[in-house]
């Protein structure tokens, strides 16, 4: 039996590893290996690291750290979680695995313009396509900048991106704008552009990308895909833990859920998407678990 099951292989997760390790717990990580930060091309506002960092660096960093203490790490997806008494049950790749605690950083899925994996890849790697105007947005300062979405989420990050930028275009994905009279014309006010779609293609130069609509052609530095994610709180919900209405996991100041035992931390709970707000949750649900554990049987060096 693990003293701590850790669910997410990101930031979070690793953070929650190096910490747990470094308390003398026995702590193993099981992480999909498909998680949003490695795929970011790089940060720049990440602190320590002025010149920039490419994400899959920064994990593969943190990996090493955590097993540098002894933390466990295995590529598997956790199928299912159950709670048994005092401890849990998780199945990864058909194999069980019981820890006295659980944390989840299993982090949020985005969803992604309509094009195929290989050439959105390509785009991120060019920073063609963006999903988090809070972490590059000073990337794109006074580039022509389109924003792909409607509704709320959309009409919010495009004003957001005003302010790095007096080129924005907001495009409907599908078809007419969902947005309201009053954002119609506050956007108008901000002279944000405003285009229907569909959009039917998507093609990719090495330094531009450009939206095929019906009806005309929009050529940017760069999109912004405000499409909304899927939080990846399946388990939680699978043991009754309160979540909000968009699936995020609730928590206490110190990272519990309503469960006891376990835990959550970085993007499936309600927060800042940030790299840095993540190892901040992890930090201090790490120190929880070990402090609930030590509750529940004193924890001494031999």
């Amino acid at each position: 039996m693990y003293d701590c099951l850790v669910i997410g292989g990101g930031p979070a997760g690793l953070t929650a590893a190096i910490y747990l390790a470094r308390f003398h717990l026995s702590v193993i990580v099981v992480d999909h290996g498909q998680g949003r930060a490695a795929s970011i091309p790089i940060t720049h506002n990440h602190a320590g690291f002025p010149e920039g960092i490419p994400g899959h660096d920064l994990v593969r960093r943190m990996r090493l750290q955590a097993e540098r203490y002894g933390a466990q790490l295995r590529i598997a997806e956790v199928t299912s979680l159950k709670s048994n008494g005092d401890s849990f049950i998780a199945t990864a790749n058909d194999d069980p695995i019981i820890a006295r605690a659980v944390l989840l950083a299993t982090g949020v899925v985005n969803h992604r313009p309509p094009m195929s994996d290989e050439l959105h890849a390509d785009a991120l790697a060019k920073g063609l396509i963006r999903y988090c105007p809070v972490c590059d947005g000073f990337e794109i300062t006074d580039k022509h900048i389109g924003v792909l979405g409607t509704g709320e989420r959309a009409f919010n990050e495009a004003l957001f991106l005003r302010s790095f930028t007096s080129r924005i275009t907001l495009i409907a994905p599908e078809g007419a704008h969902d947005l309201t009279g009053e954002q119609l014309l506050t956007l108008a006010r901000y002279r944000v552009e405003v285009f229907a779609g569909p959009v039917a293609g998507i093609e990719l130069d090495d330094d531009k990308i450009t939206l095929i609509l019906t009806d005309r052609v929009l050529t940017f530095a760069s999109i912004y895909a405000a499409l909304g994610s899927d939080v990846r709180s399946e388990l939680a919900a699978a043991l009754g833990v309160t979540r909000t209405a968009a699936g995020c996991v609730e928590v206490d100041r110190h990272q519990r859920t309503t469960v006891t035992g376990l835990y959550a931390a970085g993007d499936v709970v309600l927060g800042l998407d940030q790299i840095s707000s993540a190892m901040g949750q992890a930090s201090v649900a790490a120190t929880t678990i070990r402090n609930d554990l030590c509750e529940q049987r004193i924890i001494l060096r031999s």
